[in-house]
């Protein structure tokens, strides 16, 4: 009897482990896997809640626990030459494998976007990225030397100026701003919807004190897009009071019509209507346009003839299309400022292996020089992540192309030869019978791989009203639309997996 008795005590502590084993495998793919990815992506571990990694260790342990009293039972009431214990050990001991091999697939399978990204970047790293000891002895503590005009703003801008998209107070960059500040930038761009307003409002608090010592550019914008065309007056005026309110300002020098692709939103009379009576009201001085869109072309000719805006800020990087030159001199001849953005060309630097390292960390001032050597442009604008981009980036001002440069640019060129997207393309898009901007889908996918912001990417993507999750069941027929060769459909679909 008592053998029986222990028997059934034996079964019930098997079925308790086999069951401990079984929610362990759960919380670790709904708790455990998603706290792994935040700290992946880079969130602070202070604002991390511990509740997944206290419930998952917790039945880990009892998962333990259980299996070691049921393994001392199975003992005292079994042979250990009994085929009968030997097959049930063997069958529970595969299923407590097989579980903590469930778990383990769980937490690393729900984060394999992470994992290869971030093998990437290890593997192909530079050193101003990985290591900031090691930047280059010449950069140090770098110094804007050149301050260009900005058309008839007047103003004199350094030539390399601060992009805030990846600049939020939980990252730094409040600290980062007036580090530039101290470097000579003179000019900040940020908009609404970058960070989800954390740029403005880590802009607003690096700049108390010093607010006359800059020009300041932001968009029509609010945290989660553009306002479309069409939107009051009033609508126009809120978002832009909103932005004042974040940047802990009066005025801004510098209103842009966001990422513009029509010319129905670039000429809409109430964003005109807006933009007048806060230059009425003292809270605006200049207007602008910034455009890296399939439209670009008839964005900025609409812009030179309309004869309404101050500034361009267009998508201009060595090897732009011929049309653009003549765009910017235009712009020049009728003294509107231009400012180039997207001056790396998808920043894949960082991962080409191709490349030597020493070339790796060169390309970013080589391509700024190329982009400076034009006079009509007034300045550029690149995206300040981290503080050894100050000196990484700001070494470059008042260079001159060197003599390794168009070397090293035609090289770049050709090992970035089917991937990088020109956004301002948008040969493609009328090929995709599902509408999925494909020029959006890449740029978001170019902002995980290339820039380092997968938080960001993921939440642009996430905005985007059409995803590319229609590409899997697809035909394709824009395989071979893209002029530059790029593999549309397969791109898409990775870039889906990727921020999704």
């Amino acid at each position: 009897m008592q053998t029986r008795s222990t028997t059934h005590a034996t079964r019930g502590l098997a079925v308790l482990a086999l069951v401990a084993w079984a929610s362990t495998c759960v919380l670790g793919f709904t708790l455990m896997a998603p706290w792994v990815g935040s700290i992946a992506e880079g969130i602070g571990r202070s604002y991390l809640s511990p509740i997944p990694l206290i419930a998952t260790g917790a039945s880990l342990l009892c998962a333990l626990v259980a299996t070691v009293v049921w393994a001392s039972r199975t003992r005292a009431v079994a042979s250990p030459s009994s085929a009968a214990f030997l097959e049930r050990r063997g069958l529970l001991l595969t299923g407590l494998a097989a579980g903590t091999a469930a778990t383990a697939a769980a937490v690393i399978g729900r984060n394999a976007a992470w994992i290869h990204t971030t093998g990437m970047a290890v593997g192909t790293s530079t050193p101003t990225e990985s290591d900031p000891k090691d930047v280059q002895a010449s950069w140090r503590d770098a110094t804007i030397q050149s301050y260009r005009r900005l058309g008839r703003t007047e103003a004199r801008v350094s030539d390399i100026s601060l992009g805030s998209a990846s600049i939020s107070p939980e990252s730094g960059g409040e600290e980062l701003a007036r580090r530039a500040l101290d470097r000579g930038i003179n000019y900040f761009d940020t908009a609404p919807d970058y960070t989800a307003a954390g740029s403005e409002i880590a802009l607003g608090r690096a700049m108390k004190g010093r607010r006359d010592k800059l020009f300041l550019a932001t968009k029509f914008c609010t945290p989660r897009g553009h306002v479309p065309a069409g939107a009051s007056v009033a609508e126009y005026m809120r978002v832009v009071e909103e932005s004042l309110t974040r940047l802990q300002t009066d005025y801004v020098d510098l209103i842009h019509v966001h990422s513009c692709n029509s010319v129905e939103r670039l000429l809409d009379p109430a964003v005109h209507e807006a933009f007048d009576r806060l230059r009425e009201q003292g809270k605006a001085r200049f207007l602008g346009v910034s455009t890296h869109t399939p439209r670009l072309q008839e964005v900025a000719d609409a812009a030179i003839a309309s004869r309404r805006f101050d500034v361009l800020m267009l998508a201009y990087h060595h090897g732009a299309w011929p049309q653009l030159g003549d765009i910017i001199q235009r712009a020049a001849a009728a003294d509107i400022g231009v400012v180039a953005m997207k001056t790396l060309k998808g920043a894949h630097h960082e991962g080409l292996l191709e490349l030597t390292q020493q070339e790796r960390s060169s390309y970013p001032q080589a391509a700024f020089r190329w982009v400076l050597s034009n006079p009509d442009v007034s300045s550029l604008v690149i995206s300040f992540r981290k503080p050894q981009h100050l000196d990484e980036y700001i070494a470059a001002s008042g260079q001159t192309p060197k003599q390794p440069d168009t070397a090293l640019l035609a090289r770049y060129d050709r090992e970035i030869a089917g991937k990088h997207c020109f956004q301002h393309c948008g040969a493609c898009l009328d090929a995709c019978p599902e509408n999925v901007p494909i020029d959006d889908v890449l740029r978001h996918r170019m902002y995980f791989e290339s820039y380092g912001d997968q938080k960001e990417a993921m939440r642009l993507y996430s905005l985007l009203p059409k995803q590319a999750d229609a590409c899997a069941s697809c035909a394709a027929p824009c395989l071979n639309a893209c002029p530059f060769g790029i593999p549309i459909a397969e791109r898409t679909r990775e870039a889906h997996h990727l921020l999704s």
